[in-house]
C-alpha cells in the first residue's frame, strides 16, 4: 500500500456525548504483584523522567520473548503472558502492547494498548493490523506512542509523539522524525513498515488490571472514512464506538490516581512546578 500523500484529517471538537476511560492506580494489588515480581523499580532505577522510564520499560518488554506473529496468549494479561514467556513461549504484537501497558501503569503512568488498522482492513485477509502502546507522560502532559515489538519510540524534533502526530509527520516526510531504540531497529525500515497501519486506531475504554473489565472500545476514524465493522473479512468488530474527534480519543486520564496523572510531575531531584 502506498503511504498517504497528505495527513489524515480529524475533528478537534469533542464528541457531544462524553467518553469515559478507566485506568488502574499503581497500588492496585495486581499491579503491585507485577511490580514486585519483576523488580520494575530496579529496572527504572536512576531514570528521572517519565519518558526515560517508559523507554527503559519498552526495551525490557521487547526483550522478554521473540516475536511470533502466529501465537496469541491463552490468558491476555501481563502476569500470565510474562509467566509463559519465562517458560519460553513467544507471542505476537498484541502481547507486547498488553504487557507494556501493564508495567507502565504499575509504575504510575496510565497506559493503554492501541490497535492499528490499515485503510483496507475490512477486505484484506491478513496483515491488516498492528498493536502498540500509548502512555500518558505526566511531566509532558501528553500521550506518546511506544512499540514494544520493535523497541521503538518515535520522536519529532526531539519530542516524543502520539500516533496522530506520527502519521502527520510521516505523510509530510518530515526530516525531524526518528526513533529511539536500544535494539537494532532502523528508523527507515520501521517507518516504512508501520506507515500503512496508521489509518484506524482503536483502544478499549476500560484499561484497568486485575478486575473484570468491559470489552467495549472506541475507534478513531479519519473524517470522510468508512467506519469498519469487520476485520480481515470475517471477524466482526463489536461493542465499538466510532469517533472522528482526536480530543475525545486523547482524553486526559482525569480519573487516574484521583487526578494525579494530570498534575505535572517534577523529575527527581528538581524543584516542583
Amino acid at each position: 500500500m502506498a503511504p498517504p500523500t497528505k495527513p489524515l484529517e480529524y475533528s478537534q471538537a469533542p464528541d457531544p456525548t462524553p467518553c469515559t476511560f478507566q485506568y488502574s492506580s499503581a497500588d492496585e494489588p495486581y499491579l503491585v504483584t507485577l511490580r514486585e515480581n519483576y523488580a520494575l523499580n530496579d529496572i527504572v532505577a536512576g531514570k528521572t523522567t517519565d519518558l526515560d522510564k517508559a523507554r527503559t520499560l519498552c526495551t525490557w518488554v521487547h526483550n522478554r520473548w521473540v516475536h511470533d506473529g502466529h501465537v496469541r496468549a491463552k490468558k491476555p494479561d501481563p502476569l500470565s503472558i510474562l509467566k509463559d514467556a519465562d517458560l519460553g513461549h513467544n507471542f505476537q504484537c498484541i502481547e507486547y502492547s498488553i504487557v507494556l501497558s501493564g508495567v507502565l501503569t504499575a509504575m504510575g503512568m496510565p497506559a493503554r494498548a492501541v490497535y492499528l488498522k490499515t485503510a483496507d482492513s475490512e477486505t484484506r485477509r491478513e496483515g491488516a493490523g498492528h498493536a502498540v502502546t500509548e502512555v500518558w507522560l505526566r511531566d509532558q502532559q501528553k500521550w506518546v506512542m511506544l512499540d514494544g515489538q520493535w523497541d521503538a519510540v518515535p520522536f519529532l524534533n526531539n519530542e516524543p509523539v502520539n500516533l496522530i502526530e506520527l502519521q502527520k509527520a510521516l505523510a509530510a516526510n518530515d526530516p525531524g522524525l526518528r526513533i529511539e531504540t536500544a535494539s537494532n531497529t532502523r528508523t527507515k525500515t520501521y517507518f516504512n513498515w508501520l506507515n500503512p497501519y496508521l489509518y484506524y486506531f482503536d483502544t478499549v475504554l476500560d484499561n484497568r488490571f486485575g478486575v473484570k473489565t468491559q470489552p467495549s472500545g472506541i475507534m478513531l476514524v479519519p473524517l470522510g472514512a468508512k467506519c469498519p465493522t469487520v476485520f480481515q473479512r470475517d471477524t466482526p468488530i463489536r461493542r465499538m464506538r466510532y469517533t472522528n474527534s482526536v480530543t475525545t480519543f486523547y482524553s486526559r486520564p482525569v480519573d487516574f490516581m484521583a487526578g494525579e496523572a494530570n498534575k505535572p510531575h517534577a523529575p527527581e531531584g528538581s524543584g516542583s512546578y
